[in-house]
């Protein structure tokens, strides 16, 4: 993807972010929900995550997203502007309230996870075609959605078929599967989701994702036979690494209008079920091994990697590049509590990202890596795991 979109009005911006936020309250202490006495509240949003994440890394940002009229909506309205976020076009409900949830202190990998959402009926879930700015989520280089606001209601799944159809000059649309099965009300969900994706440019999913999701197993290389439309596509492999597989050997998918990959309409119809290309031509593929990372909390940690990625996706990075950074911005969350983590510093997250292989692999970051001193060089960053 060639960062070509130059700014020409003052209301474009790097990155414009769709979908709810709520209301995280973070127990005081290990244990069941029941026991918790106390909890600190925070915010969450896969894709206010991302924007959070982006204007603390220096770009221009934007979350377009719906809250109620209520202290929890003035929290959360208060809260991503003061990561420098754009939050002039989020709306306000006066009939429906702001989501909120709970979750334990434990990893969500464990059996002891708890989370208990309160978002059904929420203002998030009222977001529609008419009932968003179009123009101001239109008004970026890139629009990041993700799987979450397609199951919110069927308003807010048309929103989405609206904003990833095929359109002249739309801008370059970022896609985060994040399939979560609870929020589904019938089985429709993985079908949605596999439509959608397939009219994003770039596209995250995890290995473990499509394979609950569509059943898809033998690695990204299947996932990629099955997904062939987006310009790219990134798979992550959670401990192990993350591949992007890139439409066209030597080229990038260009930031600015592309229409939905030519810019021509498309067949209506919906996909039903992931189709493998019959004999693919090989794919351009780029590897990056995960870090080594002490991890104080997961929570956040996909959203911060797909912002990491689009932050060197804007910089014109080379597809390693974005992926280490991906790593990286991901590796501040994992090493901190809560949902969100300042990245580290551009220009420490430049050298870390230019490590040779060996000291990327012999890497290790712990808890406070992103305050390491800038001036020290990336040799005394890197120590045997």
């Amino acid at each position: 993807m060639t960062a070509t979109g130059a700014r020409n009005a003052p209301d474009v911006v790097d990155v414009v972010a769709l979908g709810e936020s709520m209301v995280t309250f973070l127990p005081s202490r290990p244990g069941r929900l029941a026991d918790v006495p106390s909890f600190d509240r925070g915010i969450g949003g896969a894709e206010s995550n991302v924007a959070c994440v982006l204007a603390a890394a220096g770009h221009t940002a934007r979350w377009v997203g719906r809250v109620g009229a209520d202290g929890f909506g003035d929290h959360l309205v208060e809260a991503i502007g003061g990561y420098g976020v754009d939050v002039s076009h989020v709306r306000r409900d006066p009939h429906r309230p702001t989501g909120i949830y709970f979750r334990t202190a434990g990893d969500r990998s464990t059996d002891a996870h708890e989370v208990a959402y309160y978002r059904a009926g929420s203002a998030a879930s009222a977001m529609s075609p008419a009932g968003v700015d179009l123009d101001a989520l239109r008004a970026g280089r890139v629009l990041h959605l993700s799987g979450i606001t397609a199951a919110l209601s069927s308003d807010c799944l048309d929103l989405l078929r609206e904003l990833t159809a095929p359109r002249p000059g739309r801008p370059l649309i970022s896609f985060d599967v994040n399939h979560r099965p609870g929020l589904w009300r019938d089985a429709r969900g993985p079908e949605v989701l596999l439509d959608l994706a397939r009219g994003a440019d770039l596209v995250f999913v995890g290995e473990d994702e499509a394979e609950e999701a569509w059943g898809i197993t033998g690695g990204p290389t299947r996932i990629r036979q099955a997904l062939p439309e987006p310009h790219m596509l990134v798979v992550k492999q959670g401990a192990r690494g993350a591949v992007a597989f890139s439409a066209l050997r030597g080229q990038m998918c260009r930031l600015g209008g592309t229409g939905g990959r030519d810019g021509t309409p498309q067949a209506p119809g919906r996909a039903t079920t992931p189709r493998p290309a019959p004999a693919p031509a090989p794919a351009p593929a780029t590897f990056e091994p995960a870090l080594h990372v002490d991890v104080v909390a997961t929570t956040g940690a996909g959203d911060a990697f797909a912002a990491g990625f689009l932050s060197a996706t804007l910089r014109d990075l080379p597809v390693r590049d974005r992926l280490r950074h991906g790593h990286l911005t991901a590796a501040a969350v994992l090493t901190a509590p809560g949902d969100l983590a300042a990245p580290p510093a551009r220009d420490h997250a430049d050298r870390l990202a230019a490590l040779d292989d060996t000291a990327w692999g012999t890497l290790r970051l712990g808890p406070g890596w992103t305050r390491a001193d800038e001036h020290e060089g990336p040799e005394k960053e890197a120590r045997t795991p």
